[in-house]
């Protein structure tokens, strides 16, 4: 089983970062549409087998009142606000996800992160706008990882329904916080730090976090497991994972 250890962004210089990891999940995509022509220049730069995923544009996700959108350089009308974000079957959304699936192709991406908010918890409504987003979406080349949020974690079983229909969706958790509803061939771990409802990003792992999480990432079956750090120390614990995995 291939193990690919990295960061949610370049936690170090790019050319440094290069060195240490063969991995890296870029976040700047999830704020601002993707843009081509810079994805592209990154992908060109990178060492070669050097492996990209990203997290998708928050327009799908997030409805342009979430206090993510500050950062966005696009203004949404007011009327439109219902149209974006939660996975709604919507013109709109799926338009955004044409961007975000350029975005991918330019930078060859391995697997785009659709990370919902907790305010998209479950509820039938909300199972009913994932299932119909997913089957009305093109398979593109890449793997889409769904990070479910909020009461989501308390219905695994209707995770695994919906990450069971469809060949190129992924089920992606914080080990620490909860396990895949469903394992696949590729499976996707992002790590928040411990503690916190959702996240805890100024925890830093001890020796004996990371001996866990390398016994548990050692039961999961497949072919292929990314492992990303997403917390302040990110740099040094995914070194130090890495370190982990090395040792009988």
């Amino acid at each position: 089983m291939l193990i690919h250890v990295g960061c949610c962004g370049f936690a170090t210089s790019r050319k440094k970062y290069y060195q240490d990891y063969d991995v890296v999940e870029l976040q700047d995509t999830f704020y601002n549409p993707p843009d081509e022509v810079k994805l592209k220049k990154l992908r060109s730069e990178a060492p070669e087998g050097f492996i990209f995923t990203m997290k998708a544009w928050q327009a799908i996700t997030h409805p342009p009142s979430s206090a993510t959108w500050r950062k966005c350089k696009i203004k949404i009308p007011k009327e439109l606000w219902n149209k974006y974000g939660f996975l709604r079957p919507t013109k709109e959304n799926f338009d955004a996800w044409e961007l975000i699936a350029a975005g991918a192709k330019s930078l060859s991406a391995r697997v785009v992160v659709i990370q919902s908010p907790p305010s998209f918890g479950y509820s039938e409504e909300n199972y009913k706008n994932v299932v119909d987003f997913f089957s009305s979406i093109t398979p593109a080349g890449f793997i889409i990882g769904w990070e479910a949020r909020g009461t989501w974690r308390e219905h695994p079983d209707k995770i695994k329904e919906i990450v069971e229909m469809f060949d190129d969706v992924i089920h992606i958790t914080d080990p620490f916080r909860s396990e895949p509803a469903t394992l696949k061939e590729t499976n996707y771990f992002r790590l928040h730090g411990i503690g916190g409802k959702e996240v805890n990003y100024r925890y830093q792992y001890t020796d004996d976090d990371l001996s866990k999480l390398r016994d548990f990432i050692g039961k999961v079956n497949g072919s292929e497991v990314y492992v990303l750090f997403n917390n302040i120390y990110m740099a040094s614990d995914a070194k130090r994972f890495k370190a982990v995995l090395t040792k009988p």
